[in-house]
């Protein structure tokens, strides 16, 4: 089941941000990361642990790229494994697809954690993200299902890479190779880089390559230091 968060009332929206979770996650692990884009004027859609039905994710999201009632540009972002459905995606030429974000892109090889205690602590250091984790919006021991491996993708659209450098699932040195265009390390984040303790950070880099797709593909910069 999909869940929604749209632009608050009265502003109009910005663009539609899709969001595909990882191995185990529900859309209850977006909760956060759905309401802060939300309040920036996007309309978020989020769809549960992308691996669990393949064929019907891929058909769920093709509809919401496809919806008019949704406002464009249209962005996929990724998350673990939602990362390389996002990539499936752009590989496919999916219609109404504008950008992509990818974050913490797994590598190709089996972990073992030694409980769920490990494993959330693998996850994140954010305390408000542990509690949700554990309170059932991530099913134990999904990650250590390995992902199957794969080339590096050539992608043409508009993509953001975001990694946490102390990932120990998918350390950042291995998974550097799998990501086109810009990516951004994360000082100190975690697998789960979108809901890790940089959580505000890596939002507002989201937040800011969303401004900057909506002047053109070329991403014109908004920002700039003046020294």
């Amino acid at each position: 089941m999909t869940n929604a968060y749209d632009e608050p009332e009265g502003i109009a929206p910005r663009g539609t941000v899709i969001v595909a979770a990882g191995r185990g996650e529900t859309t209850a692990a977006y909760a956060r990361f759905g309401k802060r884009i939300a309040s920036d004027g996007y309309r978020v859609r989020v769809l549960p642990d992308v691996t669990a039905d393949s064929g019907q994710s891929l058909a769920e999201a093709g509809k919401l790229l496809v919806d008019d009632g949704l406002p464009g540009p249209k962005v996929v972002v990724g998350s673990d494994t939602g990362a390389l459905f996002a990539l499936d995606l752009a590989a496919g030429r999916a219609p109404g697809l504008d950008a992509l974000v990818l974050a913490g892109i797994p590598v190709p090889r089996r972990i073992n954690l030694l409980g769920w205690e490990a494993e959330v602590e693998a996850r994140t250091s954010c305390p408000n993200h542990q509690r949700v984790l554990s309170e059932g919006a991530a099913v134990r021991g999904a990650l250590e299902k390995a992902p199957e491996a794969r080339e590096k993708s050539d992608v043409s659209l508009p993509t953001l890479g975001l990694h946490g450098d102390a990932d120990s699932i998918s350390p950042l040195g291995e998974a550097r190779a799998y990501y086109p265009g810009t990516l951004v390390a994360i000082t100190g984040g975690k697998h789960d880089v979108l809901n890790d303790v940089s959580h505000r950070t890596v939002a507002a880099t989201v937040v800011l390559f969303l401004e900057r797709l909506r002047l053109g593909a070329d991403l014109p910069a908004i920002a700039q230091e003046q020294r």
